[in-house]
């Protein structure tokens, strides 16, 4: 049986039981949701799934009214420039004096997404990403040494899902005789719902998983507050909260950006970076209707997707790295609420029908609180792993550990990173690890593009520009120990100088 949480909050259950009518709610989907409901035989399961479901009723009235409005998609015509007191640069950053801010911070990490696109079944918040350390670890060491360096108590919160609740755990266990206080929430489980009907797709609480979703990391909020961990940071003294998604591995706790959420008496920062070729399909932070607000690819009009993708339109991405005044995200929870915007994200089965997911972008919260605005950060604060090539990169000498912070290798010519691209042979982590004995050295490797069925031997040291191509029914194999500067690999195994 799946674990529900209770809704202990006072203004959650006395919202609830309000049970604010949902008049654009189909009544088939209404009672069929009713029905989910009456399939949890223990009583206080039941209520505090009931309570998740009628948060899922709130949004499907939502979506069902923007649907009727046409407002799911955005209106280009209002989309324009951001406005200078919209933005700062990290440059223009005081740098603080002290630590004393630090003692009011806690952190949070988004965990609640699989590896599906690295062929991974599990957390990819417990993935191995470098010397045998997960992203789990590598936070957890983080916090560790900040809170021992800087003599002080910054908590760190998880956010799980149903789908990785049991692979982070399993990280944390290993810390739990350790002097670091670390705090986990499931976020909500939501039902998929088959496009053509409009109905649910499980028919109990305990269907398989795969009828389930946690609906995007904008649930956050919600379930923050529905866990009480929200209250209870508060009433540790804990004001402000850094959020970041769990495999962005630049995202770690800084001082001078904490300083300037309180000193400027900014509720809501994000930090927005400069975007490179791989990043054309990222949010971005934009100035809607005159106010500030994100921008996703789901709620662009397919007229204008590469209007948005266009680096001269729209040159930053949100790096989800959030910093929010945890007092007023409270205020804003007990009174008008978080009004989040939508994504409908569709999903085929084997059978060839078609289910919708609603899910929100915890980025999306920023036009509800004050003095809200976003901070050009530098590119090192944005080291996500999305695939197979930053994995390979990460895992190389092109990177050092330093107390869980990933950090470039001092012996490298030139800090910029290489650029790796590798053909979809390479696309699971399985074949990404059988494809190279061992990773190669990468201190002065430029450019790296493998494609193909080829295999790297152990201790292979690659420079400059290196091209592995193999053609169609042939392999090639890099042996143990080679020295690749400058050359193109092609499939009938001739060396050629670049």
């Amino acid at each position: 049986m799946p674990s529900f949480f209770s809704y202990s909050t006072p203004t959650l259950r006395k919202r609830f039981n309000k049970s604010a009518r949902l008049s654009t709610i189909p009544k088939t989907m209404d009672s069929e949701i009713d029905k989910l409901v009456a399939t949890v035989s223990d009583p206080a399961e039941r209520k505090g799934f009931e309570m998740e479901m009628f948060s899922f009723k709130q949004m499907f009235s939502r979506y069902i009214f923007r649907t009727k409005q046409g407002t799911i998609k955005v209106d280009w015509d209002k989309i324009s420039s951001l406005l200078p007191d919209q933005l700062i640069s990290y440059e223009k950053l005081a740098r603080p004096t002290d630590s004393t801010n630090l003692s009011k911070l806690a952190v949070l990490k988004l965990s609640g997404g699989l590896g599906t696109s690295m062929g991974i079944h599990g957390a990819k918040s417990a993935l191995e990403v470098k010397d045998g350390q997960t992203f789990v670890d590598l936070t957890i060491q983080q916090i560790q040494h900040l809170n021992k360096a800087m003599r002080t108590d910054i908590p760190l919160v998880i956010m799980t899902s149903f789908k990785t609740q049991y692979d982070t755990i399993k990280v944390i266990k290993r810390y739990v005789n350790d002097p670091v206080r670390i705090l986990t929430f499931n976020q909500s489980r939501f039902p998929r719902f088959f496009r053509d009907t409009m109905l649910p797709c499980p028919k109990t609480a305990e269907d398989e998983s795969r009828t389930w979703y946690p609906p995007g990391h904008g649930d956050l909020f919600l379930s923050l507050s529905r866990s009480g961990v929200l209250e209870q940071l508060l009433s540790e003294g804990k004001e402000y909260l850094f959020v970041s998604n769990s495999e962005n591995l630049g995202a770690t706790v800084d001082p001078t950006i904490l300083q300037y959420l309180i000193e400027s008496e900014s509720e809501f920062l994000m930090e927005i970076t400069v975007k490179t070729r791989n990043d054309l399909q990222s949010g971005t932070l934009v100035n809607y209707d005159g106010s500030l607000q994100l921008l996703e690819l789901n709620q662009v009009p397919s007229e204008h997707v590469e209007n948005f993708k266009s680096v001269f339109n729209f040159r930053t991405l949100n790096t989800n790295n959030l910093w929010i005044n945890l007092k007023a995200l409270k205020r804003i929870s007990d009174n008008e609420g978080l009004d989040l915007d939508i994504m409908e994200k569709l999903r085929h089965l084997d059978n060839g029908r078609v289910v919708v997911q609603l899910e929100t972008a915890a980025g999306s919260a920023i036009k509800h609180f004050r003095k809200a605005c976003g901070i050009i950060v530098p590119r090192g604060r944005f080291l996500p792993v999305k695939n197979s090539a930053d994995l390979l990169l990460v895992r190389s000498d092109f990177y050092q550990l330093d107390d869980g912070c990933l950090r470039p290798n001092v012996h490298r010519p030139f800090q910029t990173p290489p650029t790796i691209k590798l053909s979809e042979d390479f696309r699971s982590v399985d074949e990404l690890e059988a494809r190279f004995k061992t990773v190669p050295s990468m201190l002065e490797l430029d450019h790296l593009t493998v494609a193909g069925d080829v295999y790297f031997g152990r201790a292979c040291d690659l420079r400059g520009t290196v091209i592995v191509a193999a053609t169609e029914r042939q392999r090639i194999d890099i042996p143990d120990g080679s020295m690749l500067e400058n050359k193109l690999l092609s499939g009938n195994l001739n060396l050629i100088e670049l």
